[in-house]
């Protein structure tokens, strides 16, 4: 591990006999990248995405999420590793002893990201989940729109929001191998092949070719639109669970034997291969019933009303179909609640020396408690996805990639540790676009990001 002053810090050695303080491990490669993209995929690739994309020029969007994705997401990604695997300590601790007293804020604004992003993601989990019951038991409703502002917020919506943070909370007490890679292993499997199915059904669909067309085409003036390429980086980040800590965190229960490069790729390519299918799963199902001005009326527009719609239209099928979409979006919407919650609970352990049952039952509770505001008021669940979701995220990567382009010791060495030539030999590349390319990017980006935020807000007018 490297000091801020680029001088090797010594700690005692693990039950693994590797360097670093006593901590938890992975039992496997697969663990750990199933997790990681576990943590990545979510309600960001089958909720953010289809709506983000339906509202900012379809095709557009797409080729832009590709192009932040390899050359802004990716970097950042590889940076929070390189962070975690070399302190193998959560995000407060981790900025500390690698930069020094202060860049340990830093830290603590990862921490409190994913603390508010959880709190009100533990509430749109929790519609989906009623959605999921009520589809199983009753079918979907006639009429969604009325449906969904019955349950979107009041008692019901308090109790689900309770019972999906209490189930992310017992599977993070569990730790790492028994509680979080043994979950990551079922769930992730189970999320794809749901994904994939429905996305070959949907090719059988009439009307379908317009979806494609609609989601493949770009169109050149949108490419240019600074505000879809500020959407694009939003979503980018916000799919890969970067700026919040949660990779870092991963990466320091890793082995300094494993290749986090090429674990990186497969991490950045999950993540964009899930979301180009959801994609291709929602988008024939959309256009079938001509539903494209209802997804883009507002974040919850694709997911709770359209295509509620869609599969009620088509019958028996529809609604077999809707109910492993349902589920494959509570699989997901899981899978990176698990990783909000270790960021904070690992930093609380970290930090408080507390024993993980009690850290997790703390970090879990307060997250239950500040998460009935935005489960009682939609006002409130837009506010905290504007400033954590829109602000904090791009914030946070912007300071992390100038942390570790000009200040971090030791950053590409690490990145070097168990990793093939081809990786090595593209390593000055990666410093580059940390230094130069990634921060103008993530300035105009959060500059965007802010003026949309306050807009949304009425706290500034159009």
């Amino acid at each position: 591990m490297i000091s801020h002053k680029g001088q090797p810090l010594l700690q005692p050695e693990t039950d693994s006999g590797e360097p670093g303080p006593p901590r938890e491990v992975w039992g496997s490669k697969l663990g750990f990248v199933l997790a990681a993209v576990g943590s990545a995929v979510g309600l960001g690739n089958m909720w953010r995405f289809p709506y983000i994309a339906a509202d900012s020029g379809g095709a557009a969007f797409v080729v832009l999420y590709i192009l932040l994705l390899l050359f802004i997401g990716l970097p950042v990604l590889l940076a929070e590793l390189a962070i975690g695997r070399s302190t193998r300590l959560s995000p407060i601790g981790a900025l500390r002893a690698s930069g020094g007293k202060r860049w340990a804020p830093l830290g603590m604004l990862f921490v409190a990201t994913g603390f508010l992003i959880l709190a009100y993601y533990s509430v749109i989990a929790g519609w989906t989940v009623r959605y999921a019951i009520d589809a199983l038991v009753t079918g979907f409703p006639a009429d969604p729109g009325a449906r969904f502002g019955e349950i979107a917020s009041g008692g019901g919506a308090v109790f689900f929001h309770l019972l999906f943070v209490g189930i992310t909370a017992l599977i993070v007490m569990g730790g790492v191998k028994k509680g979080i890679e043994r979950a990551a292993v079922i769930l992730m499997p189970t999320l794809i092949l749901i994904l994939l199915g429905i996305a070959i059904w949907a090719a059988t669909l009439d009307g379908c070719r317009e979806g494609y067309a609609f989601y493949l085409r770009p169109s050149v003036d949108d490419l240019l639109n600074p505000s879809i390429l500020a959407r694009a980086a939003g979503q980018a980040f916000f799919s890969l669970s970067l700026g919040m800590g949660a990779m870092l965190t991963y990466a320091s229960y890793l082995s300094r034997r494993e290749d986090i490069n090429g674990e990186a790729c497969v991490i950045a390519g999950a993540d964009f291969g899930i979301a180009f299918v959801a994609g291709l799963a929602i988008f024939p199902i959309i256009a079938a019933l001509s539903l494209f001005g209802d997804v883009g009326e507002s974040t919850i527009g694709a997911l709770f009303i359209a295509l509620p719609t869609a599969f009620e239209a088509m019958g028996g099928v529809g609604r077999a179909v809707g109910i492993l979409f349902l589920v494959a979006l509570v699989v997901g919407a899981l899978t990176s609640a698990i990783s909000l919650l270790e960021v904070v609970t690992s930093s609380v352990m970290d930090e408080l020396k507390a024993s993980r049952r009690k850290a997790a039952l703390l970090t879990g509770g307060a997250i239950a408690l500040i998460g009935i505001l935005p489960a009682l008021s939609l006002g409130a669940l837009d506010i905290m996805d504007h400033l954590a979701g829109d602000v904090f995220l791009v914030f946070g990567a912007l300071l992390l990639a100038l942390f570790v382009g000009w200040r971090m010791k030791g950053a590409t060495d690490e990145l070097s540790v168990g990793s093939r030539p081809i990786f090595v030999r593209l390593l000055p590349l990666w410093r580059f676009l940390l230094r130069f390319v990634i921060p103008p990017v993530l300035l105009i980006v959060f500059f965007t990001s802010v003026m949309a935020a306050l807009k949304a807000l009425g706290i500034m007018a159009d």
